[in-house]
């Protein structure tokens, strides 16, 4: 049975659980450590690193002579982290609580910017993008990841279709302007870069998939209901979100059972590029 739609879950319980965000993060982090240019004596900076992945594992992989701050808003989250860093002895790492639109660092101090699917999630990417330019030494490194604007395109076109067939036209249009801000097309997210000075050397695309038993078990999962649910109630009528849920939720489960199951496709691309 389908929990309530509603995001019930305790913030203050949320922290000793927040270790599974990886089985999100894991697939884009594992790719921007790819592309890292590792040597000693540098300066970095990780923006949104939430649980610390991969903040902890690039201080670990730039051993000591490097020095890894890291940028975060969530100061319940910097108490776990804080947690980490001393059980894995790790020495190189300077924790700010804070946003990326205002980072307390001294200008052109940076030789690495990494930021594992966080960018886009800040409430204003370009003053981000200017703090990165600031920030960064010429010739430094800037690395991001992001899943694109195609992710879950599953639920969003069962979305669209109750919409449709209801007459909701205007949500429609703000379901497209929800997914625009959240997801930047790749070509947009590359001109602001350019704009501030980065020329992007590599684009590199992916793709994973949640897969799962059906909608029932995708509406329940514990992630999701952290980290989309509330975004995605927002697009409906408060008075319409039982009737608009439940209609995806019973179409979405009849694919299941055609098909064998539900898929949810996360595609995601890796941007590594340079400071002028």
């Amino acid at each position: 049975m389908r929990k309530d739609f509603e995001n019930n879950l305790d913030p203050a319980g949320q922290v000793d659980v927040f270790d599974e965000l990886p089985l999100w993060s894991a697939p884009f982090g594992l790719k921007l450590l790819e592309y890292v240019d590792y040597k000693p004596d540098i300066s970095v900076l990780d923006i949104g690193f939430g649980s610390g992945f991969p903040l902890t594992e690039l201080a670990m992989r730039l051993g000591d002579t490097a020095v890894v701050y890291g940028i975060d808003p969530w100061k319940e989250m910097l108490e776990r982290v804080r947690k980490k860093i001393k059980y894995y002895e790790i020495s190189n790492i300077r924790l700010i609580e804070g946003v990326a639109e205002d980072v307390p660092l001294n200008d052109s101090s940076i030789d690495l910017i990494t930021s594992n699917n966080g960018i886009n999630n800040v409430n204003d990417i370009e003053k981000v993008l200017s703090e990165c330019e600031r920030l960064m030494k010429p010739g430094g490194q800037f690395i991001q990841t992001m899943n694109t604007d195609k992710s879950m395109f599953e639920f969003y076109r069962q979305l669209e279709n109750v919409f449709a067939d209801l007459g909701m036209y205007k949500e429609i249009k703000s379901m497209y302007q929800h997914i625009e801000t959240k997801r930047p097309p790749v070509k947009a997210m590359i001109a602001m870069l350019q704009k501030h000075g980065f020329i992007v050397k590599d684009l590199e695309y992916g793709q994973f998939n949640y897969k799962f038993a059906n909608a029932t078990a995708m509406f329940n999962h514990y992630f999701i209901r952290l980290a989309f649910m509330e975004s995605w109630i927002k697009l409906v009528p408060k008075d319409k979100t039982e009737e608009i849920f439940g209609l995806v939720e019973l179409r979405m489960n009849g694919q299941a059972k055609q098909f064998g199951g539900l898929k949810l496709s996360i595609p995601f691309v890796v941007i590594n590029a340079v400071k002028v």
